[in-house]
């Protein structure tokens, strides 16, 4: 694997659904973030961010000096536009690193209330060719999000024919079956609009197949689409089949060949996924972004697996992007199983005595006495230790086991410094 380092500083941007969410990504070695109110970003129902928590995200993103990018990136109609300038005005003043915007119109009218936002293209806006990218970079875009359906070899042209615009593309996550996520679906089945931020994701969802083409063939069932003898295979388990559920994309043995090609930005999907998947990803991803000239196969290979093992997940694919697209449906399951499970996070350390350290630690879930479990710290750091004692932090009570759903901190004791934001994990 050619793990040839780019001269600029390759960037590792994050997911941010919330504030919390936000300070584990730093902590485990996000360059950045990307975040944004429901009114204007494609996420809606699973977004915490209102304009309070926006400014106070930007302020603690600088103190890092780090960077945050804001989302504008819905599909905008008229009442969008109505609202768009104030609200870019309200930005400037609170000076974000740069907007995220697929919709031509938002574009216009954010450039004429601050023009000289830094302008990045949503992967929405589906730029899959280096026309389209010098027409973008043309109208003022600094930096493009690729479509997921681009492929390394037009990667690689487009930067040689645009080579001034800076390319960003996705590198880990969910995918959507539509074409760079602008689907209707969510509309039709539910009446919420998948590109103004407010997807069902009925491609998750599981269906069952009834045709007067149905054939059957040693037990298992196909359909046939097109009429043309190619038949189209379905894994049906109890509840259904998934006909529309893409695999999750996973390109961590490819992160310097995307480098090479001209990629100065990885971008991790999961604004709605948990801390727990915020600090592992990132944690993996950053192990290998900030150290591409001295990180080993056998290390990658590690991180390969971690992935694979300890996350819950719908299959992996490497996409279109080195590959046809093939094998990049999950048609048997929603999510693969996971014998992994998140415990806890750590949210404060105190110095106890010369040799220990008081670890407050968030329960998700359950924390058990004499459990085996891993410590997952920045830059994908692990520990492993055995759970002898753990007290009440409120009470200081002795405790066999705590749970999540009772809203507890508990206090365990170590000889090693945790970092806070660290998080626990447990084998079930």
């Amino acid at each position: 694997m050619n793990l040839k380092q780019k001269q600029q500083k390759l960037e590792l941007i994050a997911p941010a659904g919330n504030l919390e969410k936000m300070k584990t990504a730093f902590a485990f070695g996000a360059d950045a973030v990307y975040a944004g109110i429901p009114d204007f970003s494609l996420r809606v129902r699973i977004n915490d961010f209102t304009d309070t928590k926006l400014k106070q995200a930007i302020e603690y993103a600088h103190k890092l000096d780090k960077k945050i990018f804001i989302t504008l990136n819905i599909f905008a109609h008229n009442r969008h536009i109505e609202k768009l300038p104030a609200y870019a005005k309200k930005l400037k003043k609170l000076k974000p690193d740069g907007l995220i915007i697929s919709d031509p119109g938002v574009l216009t009218t954010v450039k004429k209330n601050w023009p000289a936002a830094n302008i990045h293209l949503s992967t929405q806006a589906n730029c899959t060719n280096w026309q389209a990218a010098k027409f973008w970079h043309e109208q003022g875009v600094k930096r493009v999000i690729l479509g997921r359906e681009v492929t390394i070899d037009e990667i690689k042209e487009i930067h040689r024919k645009v080579p001034k615009l800076e390319l960003e593309c996705f590198v880990h996550g969910a995918m959507c079956m539509a074409y760079s996520g602008r689907c209707f679906l969510s509309k039709f089945f539910a009446d919420r609009s998948a590109n103004l931020g407010d997807c069902v994701q009925p491609c998750r969802w599981e269906y069952k197949v009834k045709s007067t083409k149905l054939k059957v063939e040693s037990e298992k069932h196909f359909i046939n689409p097109n009429g043309n003898n190619e038949y189209f295979e379905l894994v049906e388990e109890e509840h259904g089949s998934y006909i529309l559920n893409s695999r999750d994309l996973r390109l961590i043995k490819r992160l310097g060949e995307l480098a090479d090609a001209g990629v100065s930005a990885f971008k991790i999907e999961g604004r709605a996924k948990s801390a727990y998947y915020i600090a592992n990803v990132v944690g993996v991803y950053s192990h290998v972004t900030h150290n591409m000239q001295h990180v080993t196969k056998s290390e990658i290979d590690f991180l390969y697996n971690e992935l694979q093992e300890k996350l819950y997940h719908r299959g992996y694919t490497e996409g279109f992007t080195f590959g046809n697209g093939k094998m990049a449906q999950n048609l048997a399951e929603s999510h693969k199983k996971c014998d992994w499970e998140f415990c806890g996070q750590v949210i404060g350390i105190k110095n106890n005595e010369k040799t220990l350290y008081k670890i407050y630690i968030k329960v998700h879930n359950s924390l058990r006495a004499g459990d085996e479990i891993e410590i997952v710290m920045p830059f994908y750091d692990i520990i492993k230790m055995k759970l002898e004692k753990m007290v009440d932090a409120k009470t200081g009570e002795e405790l066999e086991e705590a749970h999540g759903g009772q809203g507890k901190t508990v206090i365990i004791e170590s000889d090693v410094e945790i970092p806070e934001f660290s998080v626990l994990r447990r084998k079930i």
